[in-house]
């Protein structure tokens, strides 16, 4: 659904309302400025996001980064970077 940002302002509750279960995409000045979500939609991007950045941590892992830990210990001098 697109509605203007004004219409927006004048009729919230029904958008809110329409978010649970769609979209609302909001223009303002001719141009799509933000799109409305439920909250439970919201919640969902979050969590395919972590996985998608956990996947790439792995990857990285796999192809030979150290990770965090690894790199603190060389921050602490707790590792002999000749061996």
């Amino acid at each position: 659904m697109l509605v203007t940002a004004t219409e927006l302002k004048n009729r919230l509750g029904l958008y809110l309302d329409t978010a649970e279960t769609d979209p609302v995409v909001i223009k303002k000045s001719g141009r799509i400025k933000s799109v409305l979500i439920s909250n439970t939609m919201y919640e969902k991007f979050l969590s395919y996001e972590d996985a998608y950045w956990a996947s790439k941590a792995i990857e990285a892992e796999k192809e030979g980064y150290m990770g965090e830990k690894a790199s603190d210990e060389i921050l602490k001098g707790g590792f002999d970077a000749e061996n």
